[in-house]
């Protein structure tokens, strides 16, 4: 489990600093593609997943409490997506596609450093 979370964080860095330098390579395919179920489909699987890797080796980490609770809440963030429904999911993506590219870098940065914190974590 612990490198299924190392691949989701190494995934989430890659993807943070991509956002940081250029943010359209990450906002392109999404805006294409996230009128589509698979795109809300995925956004919750990968969550479940995710939540349950993070519950299940918090304990084995470095920060058990905060890992259990990153896990819970990515499992709270994966139901509230599966029960909003598809017209709520396009709005949330259609809000976000909207951000301007400052605030995107921004939080591409930050999801650099999440990513980075989680394999500290349980590496």
């Amino acid at each position: 489990m612990n490198y299924l979370i190392i691949l989701f964080s190494a995934a989430t860095m890659v993807a943070g600093v991509v956002i940081a330098i250029s943010p359209e390579t990450i906002f392109s395919p999404i805006r294409r593609h996230y009128e589509s179920f698979g795109m809300h489909l995925l956004a919750v699987v990968l969550r479940i997943v995710l939540g349950i890797a993070l519950v299940m080796c918090a304990s084995s980490s470095k920060y058990p409490v905060a890992i259990e609770f990153i896990g819970w809440i990515t499992l709270l963030a994966a139901l509230v997506l599966g029960i909003m429904g598809r017209t709520q999911f396009k709005r949330l993506i259609a809000w976000a596609l909207g951000i301007p590219n400052g605030f995107r870098r921004m939080g591409g940065l930050l999801a650099a450093f999440f990513g980075a914190f989680l394999i500290h974590a349980v590496f």
